[in-house]
């Protein structure tokens, strides 16, 4: 019989359980991989244990806390990526206890170290006659001009995240009315969400030029062919971004990154009057507790979501599960 020894457990988390078991995406597992291969290399730099002689113990509540202070403090990264790698290394313990509990008592001493608290920053976003005039710059007679259009108004018009958009597929999107669009977020899960005739003429534009009929195919390649990268999507943003700051500096202060889409859809949705429980799920958000942060950017919007959230409670809360009622009251604690 095998040892189950550490490198098993590392072994059969990245091979076994992230991906069949768990279902993380593929850039979930590659930052959970990235979070050991720092935390390898932190361990052989300061001399806690031989790289080639790993056990459990080097998963210390002392190792993995100077750890994360190094990552912090030397390498430079953020109170966000310090939390991120401490979320992998909790992953990883709750995994091994679930497969020998025996070693319990040292994954528990992972498990209660708390994440660092960070600075809540303001969110960037775009009002709607930048993102209206952002529309203007590509050129809709040339090929590249048209896909470029359909990108940025789909990032837009969806809300979605950049990977959602790059793993996007031809039968992904329906052209019946409504005509919907449906996006592979977090964890494998599917949201259809709603897009406009306007923008549904776009995309069918977009692929009557194109060779790829195929519905298993990525709509948005490179000149290769190939599925663009996060980097492609951000250079054509940006691209399109700094042709419109030349002319309308006052409506875009700063570069622009791909998330701003999401961000502006959001807050827009929101000064429009739709309620948090509907933007938490045309977003793909797991708790209304993450997409609040938006309500928080703007005092007004933020004064007048307190008040309709606390209505909606008390209105309608037989209509929503145990989970959302606690989602809502969890937010209405935070900012009243």
């Amino acid at each position: 019989m095998h040892k189950k020894d550490f490198s098993y457990y590392v072994t059969r988390y990245f091979t076994n359980y992230l991906d069949r078991e768990a279902g993380f995406s593929p850039n979930t597992i590659k930052s959970y991989r990235d979070t050991f291969i720092l935390f390898f290399r932190y361990i052989e730099l300061f001399r806690i244990c031989k790289i080639n002689k790993l056990n459990m113990d080097i998963l210390s509540a002392d190792n993995v806390n100077d750890f994360l202070n190094w990552i912090e403090k030397e390498r430079q990264c953020t109170v966000s990526s310090r939390n991120q790698r401490l979320a992998a290394l909790k992953s990883f313990c709750i995994y091994v206890i679930r497969e020998n509990p025996e070693k319990s008592d040292i994954c528990q001493q992972v498990l209660g170290i708390r994440a660092k608290k960070a600075t809540q920053k303001s969110i960037g976003y775009l009002n709607i006659e930048a993102i209206s005039y952002l529309l203007k710059m590509p050129d809709k007679t040339s090929d590249r001009g048209i896909r470029d259009l359909a990108l940025l108004a789909l990032l837009y018009e969806t809300g979605c995240r950049v990977q959602e958009i790059i793993d996007l597929k031809i039968g992904d999107i329906s052209f019946r009315i409504p005509n919907t669009v449906a996006l592979t977020g977090k964890g494998n899960k599917i949201r259809v969400v709603p897009i406009s005739q306007q923008v549904s003429e776009i995309i069918k534009n977009y692929l009557s030029i194109s060779t790829r009929h195929n519905f298993e195919e990525n709509i948005f390649v490179n000149r290769l062919g190939n599925p663009l990268s996060r980097s492609g999507v951000a250079y054509i943003l940006n691209k399109y971004g700094d042709m419109a700051r030349k002319n309308r500096l006052d409506l875009y202060p700063y570069k622009l990154h791909p998330h701003i889409l999401r961000h502006s859809k959001a807050m827009h949705l929101l000064e429009n009057n739709v309620n948090l429980i509907y933007i938490r799920d045309f977003l793909g958000h797991s708790s209304v507790t993450t997409t609040e942060i938006y309500a928080r950017c703007n005092p007004e919007l933020k004064r007048k979501y307190i008040e309709e959230a606390s209505n909606f409670i008390t209105e309608t809360v037989q209509d929503y599960s145990k989970t959302e009622k606690n989602d809502l009251l969890e937010w209405l604690r935070k900012n009243i």
